[in-house]
């Protein structure tokens, strides 16, 4: 039986067998990994030697306006090799899993009717999840309790996410006082575990996860933010103003951004505290792809050429 996204890549081709299908299924390839670790060059030198499109799968990338700050690809990468989904949405609209994972879907039965290969590029966990396994039904907010959950601090909810359902708690990130509020809110309005709404991880896809040595990623992500800085990241929030939507909102390093235009911090003071903020949530990317996906590892640590990076995935990937 064809499920998930198979089952959404086929529904339109009616006189497609199993070998047809299975044939659409190996274009697809799946790049995840933190941000600083090596993405974007992997990516673009991998594609080039298949011949392959690439659609994102990062939620603050998705955006228009920000792309010094969410690291998009350069002008000249993207005339090099077709991008979906980068820099497509208005940064003032809201955005999410399911809307992402209806239009991959469309981009992916598109692109391998075309009979070329997919990257899908990324470090976006929950959209791997929804493009590849789909979300299970999850109760309705309920008003009352979201507003009751909305008066208390993160510890506050951590405790109590962790007392409704301990195993759960520990899948969860809980930094993130958004995702731990509505785990809250799945567990005490169906009175069920959270997983019993995950779906299972599919074994039958290809798949990536990059990883670097401590010590080498955080130097990377450094050196990123700085450059950042050189090439007017400021300015770029600055220009947006107002302008910025909830979800664009949580791009990381934008909070601390705004509080130095406001001059309520120093420059020197900002980019710290970006360092920081991004080192944090690449710990908790490389934390959620290592527990959430079957995805194989490989090693990006030190410098390497990109005949060598794509040597070397193609070999995990099993496909030289």
């Amino acid at each position: 039986m064809i499920h998930g996204p198979a089952l959404l890549l086929f529904q339109n081709v009616e006189s497609a067998d199993k070998s047809q299908i299975q044939n659409r299924k190996s274009k697809i390839l799946y790049l995840a990994g933190p941000t600083g670790v090596g993405k974007t060059a992997l990516a673009l030198a991998l594609a080039g030697r298949l011949g392959a499109e690439i659609v994102g799968a990062d939620a603050f990338q998705i955006y228009a306006g920000l792309p010094i700050l969410t690291a998009q690809p350069g002008t000249a990468d993207l005339r090099r090799v077709p991008h979906h989904l980068v820099g497509a949405v208005p940064v003032s609209e809201s955005f999410d899993a399911q809307r992402y994972a209806e239009q991959a879907r469309r981009l992916l039965c598109d692109i391998t009717a075309r009979d070329r290969r997919v990257l899908v590029v990324g470090g976006t966990g929950l959209y791997f999840r929804a493009l590849i396994d789909g979300f299970a039904p999850t109760p309705a907010v309920d008003p009352d309790l979201r507003a009751e959950l909305e008066q208390m601090d993160l510890p506050a909810l951590v405790q109590r996410l962790r007392e409704a359902d301990s195993e759960g708690a520990a899948r969860v990130d809980l930094q993130n006082k958004r995702r731990v509020t509505r785990a809250i809110e799945i567990v005490e309005s169906s009175g069920r575990p959270l997983a019993e709404f995950r779906a299972t991880p599919r074994k039958d896809v290809r798949g990536l996860q990059l990883v670097r040595e401590r010590d080498d990623l955080r130097n990377r992500i450094g050196l990123n933010v700085r450059a950042m800085f050189a090439a007017g990241v400021v300015d770029e929030v600055r220009l947006l103003g107002d302008t910025i939507g909830p979800t664009a909102a949580r791009a990381i390093g934008l909070r601390e951004i705004q509080a130095l235009i406001r001059c309520e911090t120093t420059p020197s003071e900002c980019e710290a505290a970006m360092i920081t903020a991004t080192r944090q949530y690449a710990k908790r990317q490389l934390t959620w792809f290592r527990n959430q996906t079957t995805f194989r590892a490989l090693d990006l640590t030190g410098t390497q050429r990109p005949s060598q990076m794509v040597e070397n995935a193609l070999r995990v990937l099993d496909l030289k």
